[in-house]
């Protein structure tokens, strides 16, 4: 494996698997990515030229996915859109990249016989309830509860239809919640992190007992490599690093890390059809491929995004100020 296309590479997740690749193994990489509000170019500045470059394009364009497609041995599909809040608000962008911009590089893939990895979410379970001891695992029945994640969950179906009907050489992979450097301050943990610095009191959906099976970026990379090497084609894995935090839990860990605390955060009102509890049975991925995380502690891995928001205020702030109106508005 040479060359490697990565869909969605200047997000959160997808840059990180970007650097990871850059820093850990010799492929040279492309990314492909519309460059929305939550694509950043200054998530990938300072790469490698002569092994890394920006196409600035739309996975839903079949004419340009061919074009890259048919240069490349692999493609690392995480391009996605991934809020549920704004899913509940317009869930046509959703049905858009999710569903048919899948199927766009599905195509793309068969004709060139190119090797796929899909990265999915284990929101497409739906959620478990909180004194539940059960954990999501690879045999788990579909039940997703957002536009979001029933989008996700179609273009996993997609997935599967490709490989057994065309033969495709692909595997999934349904994820845990990640954190980490060059996410965006819209989601939980950076808008926490950042309100925090900015001296504003961490906000908290409901009483904060819903459940989150946190993992590292960087091992959530770890893991997708490994899978992309040495997974059997057609299968599923799930990749979770056994971090299950309440929200709760998530700020008065962040309010210890940063010197403040434990009870400065404010609730706010809890969002329409919030689901309880995510919980990751990896016990797959690390038996038969012989994955584990680094960050398996999860204070540690926080205390080390919190040094990143730190460090890199230039790469949030120009977010910041747009994303607090906006959930300001929404009375959160």
């Amino acid at each position: 494996m040479k060359h490697v296309l990565v869909t969605g590479g200047a997000g959160f997740i997808g840059s990180n698997f970007v650097h990871y690749l850059l820093e850990h193994t010799d492929v040279s990489v492309t990314v492909l990515d519309k460059l929305t509000y939550a694509g950043n170019r200054e998530s990938l500045a300072g790469l490698d030229g002569n092994r890394f470059r920006l196409v600035v394009g739309d996975i839903c364009d079949a004419v340009l996915v061919d074009s890259l497609v048919s240069e490349v041995d692999a493609v690392v599909h995480y391009a996605a859109e991934s809020h549920n809040d704004n899913s509940l608000h317009d869930p046509k962008p959703f049905v858009e990249t999710n569903i048919i911009g899948t199927f766009t590089l599905l195509e793309a893939v068969r004709k060139h016989s190119v090797r796929f990895h899909h990265i999915s979410t284990d929101e497409v379970y739906g959620d478990l309830e909180l004194d539940d001891p059960e954990r999501f695992s690879e045999s788990t029945p579909y039940n997703p509860s957002s536009p979001y994640s029933s989008t996700k969950a179609g273009s996993d179906l997609l997935v599967r239809a490709w490989v057994r009907s065309f033969g495709l050489a692909a595997t999934l992979s349904n994820c845990s919640n990640n954190y980490g450097p060059y996410q965006h301050v819209e989601k939980f943990i950076p808008r926490q992190i950042t309100n925090v610095i900015d001296g504003i009191r961490p906000k908290l959906y409901g009483v904060g007992e819903n459940v989150r099976d946190w993992i590292h970026a960087d091992d959530h990379s770890s893991a997708v490599w490994t899978i992309l090497n040495r997974g059997r084609v057609g299968e599923t894995y799930l990749i979770g690093a056994d971090g299950e935090k309440n929200n709760k839990d998530v700020i008065e860990t962040i309010l210890s890390i940063m010197g403040k605390p434990a009870g400065s955060f404010d609730h706010v009102t809890d969002r329409p059809g919030h689901d309880l509890r995510y919980a990751i049975d990896s016990t797959k991925l690390r038996t038969e491929l012989g994955w584990v995380p680094e960050y398996a502690n999860f204070e540690a891995g926080l205390e080390a995004t919190v040094a990143w928001y730190r460090d890199h205020e230039s790469w949030w702030r120009p977010q910041k100020d747009a994303t607090e109106a906006k959930y300001v508005a929404q009375g959160q």
